[in-house]
């Protein structure tokens, strides 16, 4: 039995770190909506459920915490711990904790602590001074993908006991509405998809959609603040936030590692860029394809990794193109315009560098350019940002 004593709350998230009567601490994850509104709550709680079971129970694996308790259906089904006891969340008085929005369902985890998020580590103190938590991120996330590659139809057998899902939809993610709808913001901005373009970036988002041997289990947000390391020494790595699984083309983890995500302005060595902040992050590539390619040997195919990474780069940039309208609407200066700008150019870059999708790369400058003529406040020389540099909320 797991008996809570105390809790606190880990704000902004539904998140929370609790004390047991064996003053062992927990964490309690519960439900709740999420910005994208792609999933309900129930779907999200029992995803990530499966998939760390998958990975500490079916694999033997530990890149990410361990499932203790599950609620998943909102309070009509007792807590169960690994023992198969019941688990009780109660104050020392006896009476029930009751945290906020928990009637969704909630899940008890392992506590990873002293781990901190990576992210906050590099806004406090720069690339340069967590190479090797930088290096650790890149070699979780190929691991993942490694251990984890061949093995779809074991992780859908546990996931569809839970409840609903479809694999094609996890496969495709934002490759779907890629695929559905096009780019129409190109049009808009002047730029569209036409002729060898068009024909260019239908190879690559067919290489998404049928991954062969590069089919591996991604949390679904592969970022800096979705990876825990110890802050000094060594920094054993664990991936969280498993809301999102799902069996996808494994070089959708490796674009946050070329291209910018949401919170940083850039992240790859820049051109030209010298010194120690290139050297933080010039080989993490590299790690992760080794560390792929221990369970996925076609990783080390020069052209075929080429073309995978450069799609799932240049597919990432265009689907956040999709805000447009959004950051139009932003006043001049907002630095998530000048972001778009920085994940367009570094999508070409990667693309350049492996000399793969010669025409999609041009394409996505000339995007680049032209949001460059709308947003003169966007007009930013990549070669003069840092590695991981924050963006400004």
């Amino acid at each position: 039995m797991i008996n809570v004593v105390e809790w606190t709350r880990l704000e902004p998230w539904r998140v929370a770190r609790a004390r047991t009567d064996r003053d062992e601490t927990v964490i309690v994850k519960w439900s709740g909506p999420h910005a994208a509104r792609t999933h309900s709550e129930e779907w999200r709680l029992r995803t990530e459920v499966a998939a760390l079971r998958f990975l500490a129970e079916d694999l033997g694996v530990r890149l990410a915490p361990r499932v203790l308790a599950e609620d998943l259906a909102g309070g009509q089904v007792e807590l169960q711990d690994l023992a198969g006891g019941q688990v009780e969340l109660q104050d020392l008085a006896g009476g029930q904790v009751v945290l906020e929005g928990m009637a969704g369902g909630r899940v008890v985890l392992e506590d990873l602590a002293p781990r901190t998020a990576l992210d906050g580590l590099l806004r406090r103190d720069g690339a340069p001074a967590h190479a090797a938590r930088l290096a650790a991120f890149a070699r979780a996330r190929g691991e993942l993908g490694a251990v984890t590659a061949g093995h779809a139809s074991l992780y859908y057998r546990r996931r569809g006991a839970l409840g609903p899902v479809e694999p094609a939809a996890d496969l495709l993610g934002h490759v779907g509405r890629l695929r559905r709808s096009g780019v129409p913001e190109a049009g808009v901005l002047g730029v569209p998809v036409e002729g060898g373009v068009e024909r260019e970036l239908g190879a690559a988002l067919d290489e998404l959609a049928e991954p062969g041997a590069f089919l591996v289990l991604s949390n679904g947000d592969p970022e800096a603040n979705n990876v825990l390391v110890h802050e000094g020494g060594v920094a054993d790595a664990r991936l969280i936030d498993f809301e999102f699984a799902g069996y996808r083309h494994a070089l959708h983890d490796a674009v946050c590692l070329h291209v910018p995500g949401p919170a940083w302005m850039w992240v790859a060595a820049a051109p030209g860029g010298r010194g120690e902040a290139r050297g933080a992050v010039e080989n993490l590539g590299e790690v992760y394809r080794r560390a792929l390619a221990a369970g996925v040997p076609e990783a080390e195919d020069e052209r075929r990794y080429g073309v995978g990474l450069a799609a799932a780069c240049v597919a990432y940039a265009l689907a956040r193109l999709h805000r447009l309208p959004v950051l139009q609407a932003r006043p001049a200066g907002d630095d998530s315009r000048a972001q778009l700008v920085a994940a367009l150019e570094a999508a070409a870059l990667t693309a350049d560098a492996y000399r793969a999708l010669p025409r999609l790369a041009g394409w996505c400058r000339r995007l680049g350019d032209a949001l460059r003529r709308r947003w003169p406040d966007a007009d930013i020389d990549v070669a003069t940002l840092a590695p991981y540099t924050p963006r400004r909320r």
